[in-house]
């Protein structure tokens, strides 16, 4: 395999596993609930992380630029959602999230309102959602490039 497509490959897979995996550290580590466009960011690497699995398993190009595709998604989801952190625009007026478990009167009677428009967390200005934004995009930009690099393979002989 070419350099450039396996890098491609690795950063497919390690992009949303990773922002994936400090998404679930920061809720469950540190308390750090998400907000509903937080969900909105987590869906799309979801899926890249499915794609760029089938990717590797099956040596296809296309499946690691679908991934690039989603990761990109996610990216672009975090910009809006730090917009809406900064004041730079309007988020959706619902943006509440609860989970219900056994006793769903109990739970959205107890359930903290996590707001879309306040960042849990930042460091040096930047919230979550705009080192989505950073790292995503960065990351969905060079897949593709690198992809663009190596002759297009749909599968290995």
């Amino acid at each position: 395999m070419r350099e450039s497509r396996r890098l491609a490959y690795g950063l497919a897979l390690l992009t949303p596993a990773a922002l994936l995996g400090g998404a679930l550290v920061a809720q469950y580590g540190f308390g750090l609930p998400p907000c509903e466009m937080c969900w909105w960011q987590r869906y799309p690497h979801i899926a890249a992380l499915v794609l760029a699995v089938a990717g590797w398993a099956t040596r296809r190009d296309p499946l690691i630029a679908l991934a690039a595709l989603a990761i990109l998604v996610s990216g672009l989801l975090g910009a809006f959602h730090a917009g809406v952190e900064y004041g730079w625009w309007q988020g959706p007026s619902h943006c509440a999230g609860i989970a219900l478990g056994d006793d769903p009167l109990a739970a959205i009677m107890n359930a903290p309102v996590v707001r879309c428009d306040v960042p849990a967390w930042t460091l040096g200005g930047v919230s979550l959602a705009g080192f989505n934004f950073l790292f995503s995009t960065a990351a969905g930009v060079l897949v593709l490039l690198w992809l663009r690099r190596a002759p297009l393979r749909e599968a290995s002989a």
